[in-house]
């Protein structure tokens, strides 16, 4: 059995790593330089599917907020560029809002190291804290939606509001060079592509391995059942906050790979619409499997750039009726209706399941039968 499992790694290992290949190799000869952007934005988008599909899809609880968690690994990529100015100059928007000096939080972007860990850990600090004020609280379910919704409200807010800081509504946009190159050339965008597609396949590699082991079906235990997870001895709360913390982490790090890919951050990012996009990318693709994630991020916005260029008008309802034909007819996304299709491509991953289904539950099978008595 063991033999199996190790065989089925490798082959998984050996798709990830061909899929990988492609992207880098073969589709810059397929694509112009604008839409092999735009594919590495797509890229970055499906990475924050991936940290999105590890709270909600495994561990049951959906996230509303992701926007934010996003939007800061942008910002502090961001804010490095702009200080990407002769010694003594301060960015041109601060110059227009008559600031004088720097102020002290955006002193350590000077440094790429310390904006690279900022990338990462801002985010994932504040989705552990965030968290562990809800989870501690045994807050849950549609009362932990509402909490993160509140806090893109507050996010929101507070970055559209600070012309001085952020450059308000317009953020922050006009990015010129990182190590001497300039930004938005050619050959350093197809860097960022590239380096985009590496860390897509090792956040993929990551969140495999967290929901492969006894970890996972933990993660898996607590959305089934979280209250019987307590019985057996475990702290639900500690894991959820871990797991929400990785989670903005890995939405961190898609904010940054966006951002230099764009060109600008902004607070739109930050608005409910877009992480309720999110959601939609994953439930369009199907919970709970990784790939759905992936899947489904790039096949929406795919759906909706050719759309609103072929219908500029009325491209909405036409993403309106995607989320609603998914949600009806396909309520597994993607993902699970092939698996359900009994496909072997599909099904070579045993589905981890905590409890038995209806047909099989032994106490189910008792109540029928004394219902019928």
């Amino acid at each position: 059995m063991k033999k199996k499992g190790g065989q089925l790694i490798l082959i998984e290992v050996g798709v990830v790593i061909a899929i990988a290949l492609i992207l880098i190799l073969i589709m810059p000869a397929m694509l112009s330089a604008f839409r092999l952007n735009l594919l590495g934005r797509f890229l970055s988008l499906a990475i924050v599917g991936l940290g999105l599909d590890l709270i909600w899809g495994y561990t049951g609880l959906l996230s509303l907020g992701h926007g934010i968690f996003f939007s800061l690994g942008g910002y502090a990529i961001a804010m490095y560029l702009k200080l990407q100015i002769p010694s003594g100059e301060l960015p041109d928007f601060m110059e227009l809002y008559g600031v004088t000096e720097l102020p002290w939080f955006w002193q350590p972007f000077y440094s790429f190291p310390v904006a690279t860990v900022a990338v990462v850990l801002i985010p994932g600090l504040l989705a552990g804290l965030l968290g562990y004020l809800v989870f501690r609280n045994r807050l849950k379910g549609v009362y932990f939606s509402i909490l993160t919704q509140a806090a893109v409200i507050i996010f929101f807010n507070f970055f559209n509001g600070q012309q001085q800081l952020f450059n308000g509504t317009n953020g922050l946009t006009g990015f010129r060079t990182l190590f001497g190159a300039n930004v938005s050339d050619t050959q350093t965008q197809f860097i960022f592509y590239t380096l985009t597609v590496i860390f897509l396949a090792a956040t993929y590699g990551i969140c495999r391995w967290l929901t492969s082991g006894r970890f996972g079906r933990l993660l898996i235990a607590i959305r089934d059942d979280e209250s019987r997870v307590r019985f057996s001895g475990y702290n639900p709360t500690e894991f959820k906050v871990l797991v929400f913390a990785v989670s903005g982490a890995i939405a961190g790090i898609a904010g940054a790979f966006y951002t230099l890919q764009s060109g600008s951050v902004s607070p739109r990012s930050m608005d409910i619409a877009f992480s309720i996009e999110m959601v939609i990318w994953v439930a369009v693709g199907g919970r709970a499997t990784l790939t759905g994630a992936i899947v489904g991020t790039l096949l929406v916005n795919y759906a909706r750039t050719f759309l609103s260029e072929q219908f500029a008008e009325i491209w909405l309802f036409f993403q309106g009726a995607l989320f609603l034909i998914v949600v009806t007819v396909l309520p597994d996304g993607i993902m699970g209706w092939l698996k359900n299709q009994k496909m072997p491509l599909f099904n070579r991953r045993q589905q981890i399941a905590t409890y038995p289904t209806l047909e099989e539950d032994p106490e189910v099978q008792n109540e029928r039968q004394n219902l019928g008595n």
